[in-house]
């Protein structure tokens, strides 16, 4: 039976903060946008760990900002190396998150059916 508060866990919400901050002051490559770790899940035995990103700039392009953080992998857990205490630094592989943009795509769905819905009660209420 696994624990609530695994090391697995602990590890991936460390290397999500450490990665947060390094992403944002250590990484100069002007094609990289507003770039947010969303997530970081690390496979059982701390090989792996794949980190989930978002980025907030829709237009920017979103393979061109993983191909930057793939490029900048080795940096980064170069880094995560220095701040971590740990034997073996995992292996980052980026992921997009699309679960925001998802999110903002609904949510704005559902406010445009909602005025939509308004507007044919205020239309029907002064017909009569």
């Amino acid at each position: 039976m696994p624990k609530d508060f695994s090391r697995t866990r602990r590890v991936g919400e460390q290397i999500q903060r450490e990665l947060a901050v390094l992403i944002q002051q250590e990484i100069k490559d002007p094609r990289l946008g507003m770039v947010t770790v969303s997530g970081v899940d690390v496979s059982r035995d701390l090989s792996v760990a794949k980190v989930f990103i978002t980025v907030f700039d829709e237009q920017q392009e979103m393979a061109q900002t993983l191909e930057v953080l793939e490029h900048a992998a080795g940096f980064l857990r170069h880094c995560l190396g220095k701040s971590m205490s740990l034997r073996s630094v995992p292996t980052l592989k980026f992921i997009y998150d699309a679960s925001v943009s998802r999110g903002n795509r609904l949510s704005s769905l559902i406010d445009e059916a909602l005025s939509s819905d308004r507007e044919k009660l205020h239309d029907d209420g002064q017909q009569d």
